[in-house]
């Protein structure tokens, strides 16, 4: 047995030279821990066999360590057998990929909030940030502002919408929504220097968000509109080819600047509103003739009274409609909401007097058949008007009557003490939200719903509780995108940093 135990014995205990072995600690608890069936069980012979199968291996192994050959051997024989048990043909195509693959195929879709501040700082912050919440909140924080530095705009966009940036020098520049900085809702962003060519003491004055599919660009138009009431009407298409450095948007007369572009197309009318609660709406294609230059300053949309000027300009579907059509249809509409204010129990919004005499004199009022009623329903919009004091209203689309060009316009909305200078108009849907934000850089979001249907000649009813000095410089109106938003707090809890996720 010496040459069998000297075999496998543990290098610590070795056979004495007087034949005896002493087990080590771990042999001898193996040893105990057999039953004595097994130990019994156990002979000599077979004890003696299985050493010897054992140590032949133990040689082998030993072996092909110290011999190269014979370990490459091995690999080669495992890899060829594996070869032949799997050798099965390649399921998988390999071509070489069409086109090149852009930064922009990495970035998924994604709504963001955009945020312009008056000195120029830009950022964007995913739309799930901001949730919704009832009309005449306090809003949250939505921008860390600098020193002397106001929040002016905030427009919502997909990380893919191309957007054009219009310069108070009537420049043109356009940038894709990912490449702005993404920051959270406290964040001043960057500067927008820092992102265009602007040269110093150029200012972005206008923010434009395109379709994503730019083969759509040639059959829309853009309408612009400056804040000394000038209006002037492109195709889409002489801005589709652009480089880093811009070009040349319009021509601007000294001291004037760009305050409204959107995209229109010939059917449609357009609403410009000035800060003391004037407006006008005109047809397009009869009233603006499409310019094929750029450099040109447009013509008159609306004669400005001394100390006035455009705050927004709207782009409406045009409707034909006689004067004492679309009188009945309000009639009729306002008659029906009267109905259901008085089963919901809601208070009916307290009209105020026209002072200069805007009303249109409609004599014998028709009396509408069910099909028209339902088409001027079909075709009808809601214009909504905010003042920088947080209060606003809708306002059917009918009470705006439609004239000619560079006239004087109608009331708007009641300028006062109450309501201050309106600060945005734009047309509305019934599903969409709105976000409000104030020169202090508070935000808040909430449905239109909660926003009563009233007469142009109204004051509307607060949206936004502002502090005494704090004061609505943006507007934004929020698509509907088909999911239910979250709305909780009370009318006027919304403090600010409520609201957040």
């Amino acid at each position: 047995m010496r040459p069998l135990v000297e075999l496998i014995a543990d290098p610590r205990h070795k056979v004495s030279d007087a034949g005896v072995y002493k087990l080590s600690d771990a042999q001898a608890t193996a040893i105990l821990a057999l039953t004595l069936s097994r130990l019994t069980a156990l002979g000599r012979d077979e004890i003696a066999d299985e050493l010897r199968k054992i140590g032949v291996e133990i040689q082998d192994f030993l072996d092909i360590l110290s011999s190269r050959s014979r370990v490459i051997t091995i690999i080669r024989d495992e890899l060829s057998a594996i070869r032949t048990e799997f050798a099965v043909p390649r399921r998988t195509e390999i071509i070489e990929m069409e086109g090149e693959l852009e930064d922009e195929d990495l970035i998924a879709r994604e709504d963001c909030v955009v945020t312009v501040s008056m000195k120029g700082y830009v950022k964007r912050v995913p739309l799930v940030t901001y949730r919704a919440q009832r009309r005449g909140g306090k809003g949250r924080s939505g921008m860390s502002t600098r020193d002397e530095d106001v929040v002016t705009q905030i427009f919502i966009a997909s990380t893919h919408t191309p957007v054009l940036f219009f310069s108070s020098r009537g420049m043109c520049y356009r940038m894709k929504v990912w490449r702005l900085p993404a920051a959270t809702p406290q964040s001043p962003g960057k500067a927008l220097v820092n992102l265009l060519p602007l040269e110093p003491g150029e200012v972005i004055t206008s923010i434009l968000p395109l379709p994503e599919d730019s083969k759509t660009w040639g059959a829309l138009e853009l309408m612009f509109a400056t804040r000394s009431g000038g209006i002037r009407r492109n195709s889409l298409g002489d801005f589709e080819n652009m480089n880093r450095n811009g070009k040349i948007a319009m021509k601007l007369d000294e001291g004037d600047s760009i305050v409204s572009v959107a995209i229109a197309t010939p059917d449609d009318d357009v609403l410009l509103t000035t800060a003391q609660g004037r407006c006008i709406r005109f047809h397009i294609s009869e009233e603006v003739r499409l310019f094929k230059g750029r450099d040109s300053t447009g013509v008159r949309g609306l004669r400005l009274d001394d100390g006035d000027k455009i705050i927004s300009m709207a782009i409406l579907r045009h409707t034909d409609a006689t004067p004492a059509e679309r009188a009945a249809y309000l009639k009729q509409a306002a008659s029906m909401r009267r109905a259901q204010s008085a089963e919901t129990g809601v208070e009916e919004l307290e009209a105020v007097a026209v002072p200069d005499g805007d009303e249109e004199t409609v004599d014998g009022l028709p009396e509408l058949t069910p099909e028209r009623y339902a088409e001027l329903g079909a075709r009808e919009q809601f214009v909504l008007t905010v003042s920088d004091k947080g209060f606003g209203k809708r306002t059917s689309s009918y009470e705006y009557r439609t004239s000619g060009r560079g006239g004087k316009g109608i009331l708007a909305m009641v300028v006062n003490d109450r309501n201050g200078d309106l600060v945005a108009s734009f047309g509305i849907e019934d599903n969409d939200q709105i976000m409000l934000v104030t020169n202090a850089g508070k935000l808040i979001r909430c449905p239109i719903d909660g926003v009563r249907i009233a007469g142009r000649s109204t004051q509307g009813v607060r949206i936004f509780k502002t502090d005494e000095a704090e004061k609505v410089v943006s507007v934004e109106h929020i698509p509907d995108d088909g999911a239910d938003a979250e709305s909780e707090g009370d009318g006027d809890a919304g403090e600010a940093g409520a609201g957040s996720e």
